[in-house]
């Protein structure tokens, strides 16, 4: 593109001395006017489509290089419902959906934390131990103890941080590998669990206090609309000003159709949400607090220097380091902030359940976790994914563990179906991966 504009500028001296109309700037180098021709002379440097077709237009392109983004699992989600709800009609019911976002939670936080593993191509084996660990904690501390529940959680949540710590440190500063130990983490931790818990093995907790409200609360109506309505008016206005900022910049924008079109996108899930909550108890407050702790990881992830940081040790670590990024301390931070979203989805397990045990964050916790992580779309191979990976993938799991429920399916049943989305979830990614490292995107 570079060699169609050198005669350019040269007809243009040819014709008189002067730089071809409209340019502004001398004709030798890449003027602004050469720039925009070549941006609409090659499609794959159009900032932005500014029409419903040339929406559809790029996305088909980004699909056809490789950048599936939520797409399948937001298909495959469709196809689960349709399918539970044509055998059994009170798979969509609000009761039903109201259940399910309750039960995402424990899964969806432990997930998000993971996610932040996963992108740095490691794996955390230890979440499932971590989170039934906080949860005794909070159980020997609010009632064993007895001290105040607010507290209680607070400190329950700063072991899962100091668990996690100590793992990171060890894989980044020890050299020892991530899956040794976080699998040492594993038995570890639940040993500690165990100990907690004592010769009882279960402590109840109240019925009534701060713990039991976190899973116990349900917004009337006009507060979820009203929450659902600054989340989107929140995102439109954010979305809008930083496009108008990189605009003045002279950076690629995207235009107010896309803006108005993602928003209302967003606007659709959101306000259907909230009207069929409403119709049974509200909007609980558990999931708010998921919802919360996901749009603040993908903000972190997406608009922070950390969250580069985080990709870029992920993608390259040795690369990273030459950069300037202290790798290890991103490592060691990442594990802690897993460790402790592990905790709190602990401390949601035992609002929801009024007990902690000493099957706790055991059995199919740690797996089902991780499943939810890859089925969301984050990468096994490190260096990408998101957030919403872990509302995406939660959901697919929670829909699926629904409706068998429903059908009175065995738990074996399940489990199979669950290997079978997680499989076609890694095919995907693999797939993926191949397409972009042929249209150069990897």
């Amino acid at each position: 593109m570079a060699q169609q504009a050198t005669p350019k500028g040269q007809q243009g001296k040819q014709q008189g001395g002067q730089p071809p109309a409209g340019t502004g700037t001398a004709p030798t180098g890449e003027t602004p006017a050469v720039e925009r021709e070549a941006m609409e002379r090659d499609p794959r440097l159009l900032p932005e489509a500014t029409t419903a077709k040339g929406l559809l237009t790029e996305a088909t392109r980004r699909i056809r290089g490789g950048e599936l983004g939520p797409l399948p699992v937001i298909v495959g989600l469709i196809v689960i419902c349709i399918v539970f709800q044509s055998l059994n009609s009170n798979f969509l019911t609000p009761q039903n959906l109201s259940n399910l976002s309750l039960q995402i939670v424990y899964y969806g936080l432990l997930s998000t934390g993971v996610i932040m593993v996963l992108l740095l191509g490691e794996i955390d084996l230890s979440i499932g131990s971590i989170s039934g660990m906080a949860a005794a904690v909070l159980g020997v501390l609010a009632v064993n103890v007895g001290i105040n529940g607010v507290l209680a959680i607070a400190l329950a949540v700063l072991a899962g941080t100091l668990a996690g710590t100590i793992q990171g440190t060890l894989f980044a500063k020890v050299g020892v590998p991530a899956f040794v130990v976080t699998l040492a983490g594993l038995l570890g931790w639940q040993g500690a669990q165990l100990y907690l818990l004592g010769s009882d093995g279960t402590i109840n907790v109240p019925y009534e206090g701060p713990i039991a409200y976190l899973t116990q609360t349900f917004f009337v109506p006009w507060v979820g609309w009203t929450i659902g309505a600054v989340a989107v008016g929140a995102f439109a206005l954010t979305t809008f000003i930083g496009e108008r900022r990189r605009a003045k910049a002279g950076l690629p924008a995207k235009s107010t159709v896309n803006i108005a079109t993602r928003t209302v996108l967003l606007a659709l899930p959101v306000f259907g949400g909230v009207m069929v909550l409403n119709m049974w108890k509200g909007v609980p407050l558990a999931f708010l607090i998921f919802v919360g702790f996901v749009v603040a990881f993908d903000l972190m992830l997406r608009k922070t220097p950390y969250g580069r940081k985080v990709f870029a040790v992920g993608g390259n670590a040795e690369a990273a380091r030459r950069a300037g990024i202290n790798v290890d301390l991103i490592r060691i931070s990442v594990f802690a902030l897993a460790s402790t979203l592990s905790a709190v989805g602990g401390v949601m397990t035992v609002s929801r359940g009024f007990a902690v045990s000493q099957t706790t964050g055991g059995g199919e916790v740690l797996m089902l976790a991780i499943a939810a992580a890859v089925i969301g779309g984050t990468s096994l191979f490190g260096g990408r994914g998101n957030a919403y990976s872990a509302l995406l993938g939660g959901l697919v799991l929670g829909a699926i563990t629904s409706g068998l429920y429903l059908l009175q399916m065995d738990a074996s049943v399940r489990f199979m179906i669950t290997a079978v989305v997680l499989l076609i979830a890694v095919i995907l990614d693999a797939m993926s991966r191949r397409s972009r490292k042929q249209h150069a995107r990897s």
